[in-house]
């Protein structure tokens, strides 16, 4: 949704299993290359049902799929 070359740029969800979703992707040049950083806001569906699963299936499954990206961008860069 928001883009400002080469520093960031922003993803947001509008339909989806997310009530909201926003994700910044920034990008840092270092002398070695580029730090990568992850900014992500959310909020689950169905209020009080939503907080109480979040610790057990939607925290872990976030750190599965970030843990992925940081290996795959790992391999492909480095």
């Amino acid at each position: 949704t928001h883009v400002n070359e080469p520093h960031f740029f922003v993803d947001e969800q509008r339909v989806g299993p997310y009530a909201i979703w926003h994700h910044e992707h920034h990008f840092v040049q270092k002398e070695d290359g580029v730090e990568m950083t992850d900014i992500v806001s959310y909020k689950l569906p169905l209020g009080f049902l939503g907080r109480l699963v979040q610790p057990f299936l939607v925290a872990p499954k976030l750190n599965e799929i970030f843990a992925y990206r940081f290996k795959k961008v790992d391999e492909l860069f480095t």
